[in-house]
């Protein structure tokens, strides 16, 4: 990662290159890299771009929706912020009762920036607006990633970009994962890495600042986009950035966050304090950073996606804070290519990737400047191929249509049997489907509140084998009884057959 550029500001036209010295890889007379293109500017139409975009936003939400279709939610995540998103749209504090009866869900991850999605939530009230608007914001950051590249490098290297971000691991793997806050900082790190790479500083700070809104981790990676811009000569802009990015790191960490849970703590810090029961000193974090199998072949792949070209360029450097607590985490789910975790490094190293082709295009070495002429069909050939290993891959396969077999049929019948603005408590494969228009809780993870529903699906993979669902709703609840209300397949819905318990409230409000 050498030869960072010193100074300068893009004044080109919007849409056009960078005007450049003579030959394709003539180099600055502030010693920065060339970009390898032609010395005439040359347009980049946006409308290949945006028909790209719109093919891969039609595919990620074609997965989504057919997975949750077929009740087939990888989580309870995407319930936990269909929850968020429609208290926001309801202009209420953001309570989500899956985390636990009246649980305000900024004192769990700070992301107010969901609030985004309420006016979509006023016109689409479900959880599948949600995978849309996800599907969006990654095909929008392809979008970002495949223009950028073309004004760095011309020819076609751009939609070869765009296909390599659109499919690639990281991708693939949050499209997945249904919905999570991360999709903002997708299109968000994707418009930073560009304002850093055509020179607009201002348009660099402006677009990181929303970040410390998306979740509390980013800080630091504004942070790093401040230490960027100070190296690369703007150090009063660059001072202050990072300044800001670690004050909100802190502050949101230290006090937000605190404030808002009720147990007064950040929670997660037991991700990297704690392996199970045991305690583990920082001192051993550290030193097992690389402790795993599994951490060294995902760091393989994130660079290996690039053609290793992206280690060529500064941007990287944008990844280290993600990965830095990935790696420190003593949670094996932070460690592998799978969930959502690598999706806001995937713009970032794509953008460096082009970066890094454009400093080696006019390396003293040979062997170096050839490569680099292959780099980019090379990072499409990566994304092509490990794409049969991959979610999408299943697009391709008729039984990902299929929507009414046994158990899809089954599972309609329980959602049927369950009332509308019923408090219901249920797993996973129900979750989703039931929180725009009824309370739902996580099941066992509501005591005291007898909801009126417990709906389970029995072949959820449960620790111990339920062998009577309505005994085992009575010992969830034993303030409450219940009756069998429909069963269908492994689902079984009970209902309540006594009166809900007087809450403490209600007792106050009494007198």
């Amino acid at each position: 990662m050498l030869e960072l550029n010193k100074s300068g500001t893009d004044r080109s036209e919007p849409g056009r290159l960078p005007a450049q010295g003579a030959g394709p890889d003539a180099r600055p007379a502030d010693g920065s890299p060339g970009t390898g293109a032609a010395a005439a500017p040359e347009r980049v139409p946006l409308r290949p771009y945006l028909i790209v975009g719109a093919i891969l936003c039609g595919l990620y939400f074609l997965y989504s929706y057919l997975q949750y279709a077929r009740f087939g939610s990888p989580s309870w995540d995407l319930g936990i912020f269909e929850q968020e998103v429609r208290a926001y749209a309801n202009f209420q504090a953001p309570i989500v009762d899956i985390k636990g009866p009246g649980y305000l869900i900024l004192g769990d991850h700070f992301s107010p920036i969901v609030a985004l999605l309420a006016p979509l939530y006023w016109i689409w009230p479900s959880a599948e607006a949600l995978l849309f608007a996800q599907a969006a914001f990654f095909a929008l950051g392809a979008v970002i990633v495949g223009r950028t590249t073309q004004q760095l490098l011309g020819g076609r290297s751009g939609l070869c970009a765009t296909v390599a971000y659109g499919l690639s691991w990281g991708i693939q793997e949050a499209v997945k994962s249904d919905f999570h806050e991360i999709a903002f900082a997708v299109p968000l790190l994707a418009l930073v890495c560009r304002a850093l790479l055509l020179k607009r500083w201002t348009a660099a700070v402006l677009w990181s600042l929303p970040l410390v809104l998306v979740k509390e981790d980013l800080g630091a990676t504004v942070a790093v986009v401040g230490f960027l811009l100070f190296v690369y000569g703007r150090r009063l802009q660059g001072a202050l950035l990072a300044a800001f990015g670690v004050a909100a790191f802190v502050v949101t960490l230290v006090v937000l966050i605190p404030a808002a849970s009720s147990a007064g703590t950040y929670d997660y810090w037991q991700k990297i304090e704690k392996n199970g029961e045991q305690d583990v000193s920082m001192l051993d974090s550290v030193l097992g950073v690389l402790n795993s199998s599994v951490k060294i072949e995902m760091l393989v792949f994130l660079i290996g996606i690039t053609a290793f070209m992206a280690l060529r360029s500064p941007l990287t450097l944008l990844i280290v804070p993600t990965l830095g607590w990935r790696l420190l985490s003593q949670d094996s789910n932070h460690w592998g290519m799978v969930w959502h975790y690598s999706a806001i490094l995937m713009p970032v190293l794509f953008l460096a990737m082009a970066d890094g082709v454009r400093r080696s295009r006019d390396s003293h070495r040979p062997w170096l400047a050839s490569y680099a002429k292959a780099a980019v069909p090379v990072a499409v050939a990566i994304a092509v191929a490990m794409t049969q290993h991959l979610p999408l891959r299943d697009l391709l396969r008729p039984e990902t249509y299929r929507t009414d077999d046994a158990r899809i049929q089954a599972a309609r019948a329980a959602l049927d049997a369950i009332p509308v603005g019923s408090r219901v408590e249920t797993d996973i494969t129900l979750m989703a489907h039931l929180t725009s228009d009824r309370t739902v809780y996580w099941i066992g993870g509501a005591p005291g509140t007898a909801p009126d529903i417990v709906a389970i699906n029995m072949d959820f993979g449960w620790a111990r084998p339920i062998q009577d669902p309505v005994a085992y709703a009575q010992q969830l609840h034993p303030e409450a009884r219940y009756r069998l209300k429909q069963r269908s397949g492994s689902f079984v819905v009970m209902e309540r057959t006594t009166p809900e318990p007087e809450t403490a409230e209600g007792r106050d409000a009494r007198g």
